[in-house]
């Protein structure tokens, strides 16, 4: 039983690596040859502000009031809003803002034709997208247009806050928010080491030259425009002083839609960017890339798996003490996640515990993602998760 030994460790070691490994590796290469970070400068390139949203009535007059309080001037900025498909008041509420240029369409192709629509009408030379849903700072913009002073910047990542609720209620998904502030703090050493490897689409931005229309079929279609601006050879910047704030999703099943979605999108993305592979031409973002988004997953998921069969598997052919007690942990571990998940779905309070579940359902959501994958059946159309209501 070597064979299952030797898969045990080496599966372990693909999730270590993973979650901890390379970020601890990537931290310290940063710090051995830390760089003078650029300084401010005022640099104010024209920018087209461009925002997606789909039956966003609710929000919608928030979110224009939002973008007209930027900080940035006022000729050098023009926004986009396009609401294709939308069968409620959305561009109705729109229209009425001189401010805004409407864009819409009775019929619903996806929000990766819709930004491709929109990119087309954008006059700028910064294009900016984001998210209908979230509330993004003043000086965003500004932050954001900043890093373009350097002509080898193509795209910048800003980051994603999820709102923190007040009360004990939604627990769990609170952790939604913890893991937002673990991958902000990896896209910071990926940017300081290279570039950020696929920028979140609440809030990100690219030179318009570089934009390349993607297919209406792609589901992460953030994702697969800033990795192809990478992919250039520019590279894209973090700027966590440039943050879209959004609500908690309303449940852990409301969650589980959004992580399966995009786990079913990126087993698209990593087909659909295979030429990513060629480590020769640009090694550093092959390195992030496979380390942080490849591993995340088609790798720690099935490795979670297989250090679990295997282990069993040394159990069951009367290995020494030491397994059973390895094994005897990994069963109280995911007994933990699932006595949370059919006894305390929404309202745990135990850290640790809350920490244990919401790992366990990222890498099921993986896995179920992957599944969907295979299907076929995930469009990329979808009816949006759910979000906490606020009251007033």
């Amino acid at each position: 039983m070597l064979w299952c030994k030797y898969l045990f460790w080496f599966s372990c070691a693909v999730v270590f690596y993973n979650y901890i490994g390379y970020a601890l590796t990537v931290y310290v290469i940063n710090l051995v040859t830390k760089k003078k970070k650029p300084e401010q400068n005022e640099y104010l390139p024209s920018v087209s502000f461009i925002v997606a949203a789909y039956n966003e009535e609710d929000f919608i007059e928030k979110k224009i009031k939002n973008c007209l309080e930027f900080n940035y001037p006022k000729e050098l900025i023009e926004f986009i809003f396009i609401t294709d498909g939308s069968t409620d008041r959305t561009s109705s509420i729109v229209a009425k803002y001189k401010e805004v240029i409407l864009l819409h369409q009775d019929k619903r192709q996806g929000k990766s034709a819709a930004l491709n629509r929109a990119v087309q009408k954008a006059d700028n030379e910064i294009l900016i997208f984001n998210d209908a849903n979230t509330s993004v700072n003043a000086d965003a913009v500004k932050k954001i247009a900043q890093h373009y002073y350097d002509q080898r910047t193509g795209g910048v990542a800003g980051e994603k806050k999820v709102l923190e609720m007040a009360g004990n209620e939604n627990q769990n998904t609170a952790n939604e928010g913890l893991y937002w502030k673990y991958e902000s703090f990896l896209k910071q050493i990926d940017s300081d080491f290279y570039s950020v490897v696929g920028a979140a689409g609440e809030l990100f931005s690219v030179r318009k030259e570089l934009f390349e229309p993607v297919s209406s079929n792609v589901i992460l279609d953030d994702f697969v425009i800033s990795m192809k601006v990478a992919q250039k050879g520019y590279r894209v910047r973090y700027e966590k002083n440039a943050y879209a704030t959004e609500l908690p999703s309303a449940s852990i099943s409301e969650e589980k839609k959004r992580k399966v979605r995009i786990a079913a999108g990126g087993f698209q993305a990593i087909v659909m960017l295979k030429s990513a592979f060629r480590f020769w031409k640009y090694p550093r973002l092959f390195f992030l890339y496979f380390s942080h988004r490849v591993l995340r997953w088609a790798g720690s998921p099935f490795c979670l798996v297989l250090a679990f069969l295997s282990n069993l598997a040394l159990v069951l052919y009367g290995s020494s003490r030491f397994w059973i007690t390895l094994f005897v942990f990994q069963l109280c571990f995911y007994l933990t996640g699932l006595i949370i998940h059919f006894f305390f779905p929404e309202n745990t309070t135990f850290k640790p515990a809350k920490l244990i579940y919401y790992f366990i359902f990222m890498n099921f959501s993986v896995l179920a993602g992957f599944v969907r994958y295979l299907k076929g059946n995930q469009s990329a159309l979808w009816d949006k998760a759910k979000r906490v209501q606020t009251q007033g």
